[in-house]
């Protein structure tokens, strides 16, 4: 059972219990020892990994992290730009792997102007002629080649663009938006505030995964692009917000 929950980084009670086909009073009874135990963290109808409030997994892990799903997320958000902006659009993409895997999905989209804070971005998009990269400026971050930063915000402030498309490290029961550097926060902040629309991509795991620093809230957001289903509280929030969700199959 840990192995699939940390193959799956989160995953609900009763499709544990479907998987091993055992009862749910058996899984839960098994999930309450693990979790007491300190071996997995417990939440509303599930569990997930243990993961830290101040600290992210290591890049390199997280770039073969859930790497199908995150590309399930990539072609559904390169689907939908290209089915509401079929002549081209201004978007920012910030930091992440998931904002990295939607670039290389727009490797061949058209007319293009991407202003970005990740250089593994600017990379990607740098060999599509169809496309003018814009790199804000401010302090490289070595460990992922994120740029943060004071000057990386009063960069952003300058632009109004069509889509903000932003990753998040969690996404909390509340509709808090959540994530871990407060540097890297205060820029993400500002694409929100300077986007005409907020396309957040996250797979099923930022789900109910805690993190220091708010980002910002559920109802600042326009589409939800993940691989799964959310829970049923989170679906009723974003519902209420007014966020329409994208589910990537």
């Amino acid at each position: 059972m840990l192995e699939e929950v940390r193959k799956r980084g989160s995953v609900s009670v009763e499709a544990l219990a479907a998987k091993f086909g055992v009862t749910l009073q058996t899984m839960r009874r098994d999930v309450q020892r693990l979790a007491e135990a300190g071996a997995i963290a417990r939440f509303h109808g599930g569990v997930r990994v243990p993961s830290s409030t101040t600290e992210n997994i290591a890049y390199r892990q997280r770039q073969t992290l859930r790497a199908d799903e995150k590309t399930r997320i990539a072609r559904a958000v390169a689907a939908a730009l290209a089915t509401r902006f079929p002549d081209g659009c201004s978007l920012i993409l910030n930091i992440g792997t998931t904002t990295e895997a939607i670039a290389r999905e727009l490797a061949h989209a058209r007319n293009l102007r991407v202003i970005t804070n990740n250089l593994n971005v600017a990379t990607i998009l740098s060999d599509n002629p169809e496309c003018e990269v814009i790199v804000a400026g401010g302090l490289v971050r070595s460990r992922d080649r994120g740029i943060i930063g004071e000057a990386t915000v009063d960069f952003i402030k300058q632009f109004k663009v069509d889509i903000g498309l932003i990753g998040i490290s969690g996404i909390e029961a509340d509709g808090s938006l959540r994530d871990f550097d407060y540097r890297e926060v205060k820029v993400a902040r500002a694409i929100l505030e300077h986007s005409r629309e907020v396309w957040l991509a996250a797979d099923h795991s930022k789900f109910n995964r805690p993190a220091m620093v708010e980002l910002g809230r559920i109802d600042q957001i326009d589409m939800l692009f993940t691989d799964l289903a959310p829970p049923a509280e989170f679906a009723e929030r974003l519902e209420q917000a007014g966020v329409e969700l994208v589910v990537a199959q």
